[in-house]
């Protein structure tokens, strides 16, 4: 059960840091932006599943192995952009995070969103 929160968290939250990267794709993209305007109260509670759910797995391999998988490591950089306005640190740093997709820290987040909903279908396909 943990781990098919976490490959969900994994998709969900991926999907929510790669939106603006994905709501440019032609006659799918404004679709894709209203669902995202729908889940994005709820990141927060995706940001959080994703980190103690990340950090579960990576204590029990860290612990009794065989050795630390992607998915976790994923699942908690996934956990930490997510919460980052929680944790308050555009208040400390004086800067925001850009909303686009298209260029600067915006496009690292967009494709890094890319990548969790991949590795969170891959852990929806793998066994084990």
């Amino acid at each position: 059960m943990i781990s098919l929160l976490l490959d969900l968290s994994n998709i969900l939250g991926g999907f929510l840091l790669a939106i603006g990267l994905l709501a440019r794709l032609p006659s799918i993209g404004d679709n894709l932006a209203e669902g995202a305007r729908k889940l994005g109260p709820f990141g927060w509670i995706v940001g959080v599943i994703a980190l103690i759910c990340g950090g579960y797995y990576l204590i029990v391999h860290l612990i009794s192995g065989p050795h630390v998988f992607h998915y976790e490591i994923v699942a908690i950089i996934t956990g930490v952009l997510l919460l980052w306005d929680r944790l308050n640190l555009r208040g400390r740093t004086g800067r925001d995070l850009p909303a686009s997709g298209s260029a600067g820290s915006g496009l690292i987040l967009a494709i890094f969103g890319v990548i969790a909903i991949i590795v969170g279908f891959q852990g929806l396909f793998t066994p084990g």
